[in-house]
């Protein structure tokens, strides 16, 4: 059954596309890796993009930040590949984080860097975005925090 809803909803969104998604303004979607969350990307001009990811990890909760700036793949119509900067608040739960062993809400701050790819199907609204993010955190656990792949799929609006 959740098979043919997504497929149901594919086909919607595709059937929607006026074609020119591969040029979006906004995008948002879900993103998946060790953390799952929704990310928002939104063009503010030319290259130049902000993106907002929303994540959950060890039963806790991360908001992130982004500033990105994106150079198309000429050779690969609606490829792209970016790199980005920004900064991360997260509310940890001590008593599933692996830092942690309380039953305190721990907080974090720290800031973070994006590198990746992204792939905007032509003549439809989707996007699917592959990228590293790590991260250093400040404020709370201090540290790197290097494993954060992930994989994003998005539907565009112009």
């Amino acid at each position: 059954m959740k098979k043919l809803f997504f497929i149901g909803l594919l086909l919607l969104i595709v059937g929607l596309s006026d074609g020119s998604a591969q040029n979006y303004r906004t995008a948002i979607g879900f993103r998946g890796g060790l953390s799952n969350g929704l990310t928002v990307k939104h063009f503010i001009g030319g290259k130049a993009a902000v993106e907002g990811i929303l994540a959950t990890r060890w039963n806790s909760f991360n908001i992130t930040a982004l500033y990105e700036m994106d150079y198309a793949i000429a050779d690969v119509n609606g490829l792209s590949w970016f790199w980005g900067v920004g900064g991360h608040i997260g509310f940890w739960d001590g008593s599933t984080s692996p830092w942690w062993n309380d039953n305190v809400t721990h907080t974090v701050i720290g800031v973070d860097g994006i590198l990746g790819l992204e792939f905007t199907i032509p003549n439809a609204p989707i996007c699917f975005q592959l990228d590293y993010k790590p991260g250093f955190n400040l404020v709370g656990y201090q540290g790197y925090w290097g494993d954060e792949f992930a994989v994003s799929i998005r539907f565009a609006i112009k």
